[in-house]
């Protein structure tokens, strides 16, 4: 099994880091590995739960909000705009707008992020719209 690198963002402001190999949408919990301790996670306490290609990242970089031309991702996906209760908004991509279930998963719009994947609480966003039609600085 593939283990996950995770960077958990509560909806009280909180945030760990650390590893899984279990998170599952039909569960309400996952299983965090932050140094040899493990957490038990409830995703309706996560604002998203961000699987990163490492924990440091690059804190010069600036997510692009348009998707690059020929980004073979973009191939069946439509570009969407989360917006948050703590008033940050992150622009991505869905196979599906609009997204079903309480949980689902975006892509970083950047192809350069450092987050591979994203999985958005529903229940702590205030909008989720169809981004295509809009220009976003």
């Amino acid at each position: 099994m593939t283990t996950n690198s995770i960077v958990a963002r509560f909806r009280d402001g909180r945030t760990l880091k650390g590893t899984t190999l279990n998170v599952d949408l039909a569960k309400p919990k996952f299983h965090l590995r932050i140094d040899g301790t493990v957490e038990e996670i409830k995703l309706n306490d996560l604002k998203a739960l961000f699987f990163v290609k490492d924990f440091a990242g690059n804190a010069a970089h600036t997510e692009a909000v348009e998707p690059t031309p020929g980004d073979p991702r973009l191939v069946g996906a439509r570009k969407i705009a989360v917006r948050f209760e703590d008033g940050e908004t992150i622009v991505g991509m869905s196979n599906r707008f609009p997204p079903l279930g309480t949980y689902f998963f975006m892509l970083p719009i950047d192809p350069k992020s450092n987050n591979i994947r994203i999985l958005v609480n529903r229940s702590a966003t205030t909008g989720i719209v169809d981004a295509s039609l809009l220009s976003i600085r």
